[in-house]
């Protein structure tokens, strides 16, 4: 996150800035919290903190989706250019894909809703990336997101 901010807190003698030096921030604020003084916490940038840990597993979750619908739409268009690549792609995205929902179990619920959002993206990869013209994809997603967690799904 890493807003702006002027909230101080004392380390050794000199003063660790959020905006400054966010390091010592990150450092300052764990011993903080490990000791349990929050009063010289800085609860609004922390706050923003753990905000945007949960936005970074769903960006990656975003991300891998887009990899794996690239590469099924590949497999689906270019049957004769698939090769052991694009299936250790799938299999690599769907395995992470995998952990981040095991870890995070409540990113499934925002799966459905961003399909149509990761597709669109996944598809002017996929044309520019086969020279294919964008016409000869699906306007919607072909897949679902049982179809794109199952390491064991490929298109025919």
């Amino acid at each position: 996150m890493k807003a702006s901010g002027t909230a101080a807190m004392r380390q050794g003698g000199a003063v660790a800035h959020y905006d400054k030096d966010f390091f010592a921030w990150t450092q300052r604020t764990a011993a903080l919290l490990r000791r349990g003084s929050f009063e010289g916490i800085d609860i609004e940038h922390l706050a923003g903190e753990v905000e945007d840990m949960g936005k970074r597993d769903l960006r990656e979750l975003d991300s891998r989706m887009q990899v794996v619908l690239l590469h099924l739409l590949k497999w689906r268009v270019q049957p004769r250019k698939r090769d052991r690549s694009w299936q250790r792609t799938l299999l690599t995205q769907r395995l992470e894909m995998a952990r981040l929902l095991s870890d995070s179990p409540s990113l499934r619920s925002k799966l459905s809703g961003r399909l149509a959002e990761d597709y669109a993206a996944a598809a002017k990869v996929a044309a520019t990336g086969t020279g294919l013209r964008k016409d000869r994809f699906p306007l919607r997603c072909p897949f679902t997101v049982e179809q794109t967690l199952d390491e064991t799904f490929f298109p025919d």
